[in-house]
């Protein structure tokens, strides 16, 4: 099983893909989905959808786990990430691609321990149980795979019993 891990962004949109075999997680793939600051919206939202096609053709994941439930002050920001959001939702449900939310700190809990984790905490753990180089992975990239790792140890837990309904 391939488990596709995506933490969207307007500028920059996080992916990590894992493999599941015989219960054991092996990284196949993570980086960035990069827009430039000057570029309008519509080109994003363009962009990531182009970007996450290409990563569907390549790897055909059977499953994907997103950043679910955001708080932000701002209404704009909210309503400018809740496109790109459903962009990536869109592109994933046109392919047929089962889609699950994760609040970042039940990802980082499910992962780490702790749902308070820093970034370099989860960075760290996941190249350890992932066989992967820290320094060579973006922030971004380590939330998507960390998303990733997240839907499969709740799957295996207890036959993916606790499981919520894909979205």
């Amino acid at each position: 099983m391939i488990i596709l891990g995506i933490d969207t962004a307007l500028r920059t949109t996080g992916y990590g893909l894992i493999e599941v075999k015989n219960k054991t997680a092996k990284a196949l793939d993570c980086g960035v989905i990069k827009n430039k600051q000057s570029e309008p919206h519509s080109e994003c939202f363009r962009k990531i959808t182009l970007g996450i096609e290409e990563i569907i053709a390549r790897y055909n994941p059977d499953i994907a786990s997103i950043e679910g439930t955001f708080f932000l002050k701002n209404a704009k920001t909210a309503m400018v990430l809740g496109m790109a959001r459903g962009s990536v939702i869109c592109t994933l449900a046109k392919h047929n691609i089962p889609v699950y939310e994760y609040a970042p700190r039940k990802a980082k809990q499910v992962v780490t321990g702790s749902g308070a984790a820093t970034k370099e905490q989860v960075a760290t753990l996941l190249c350890s149980m992932l066989s992967l180089d820290a320094s060579s992975i973006p922030d971004d990239a380590t939330d998507a795979l960390s998303l990733a790792l997240c839907h499969q140890i709740l799957l295996e837990s207890q036959g993916g019993i606790h499981l919520k309904d894909p979205i």
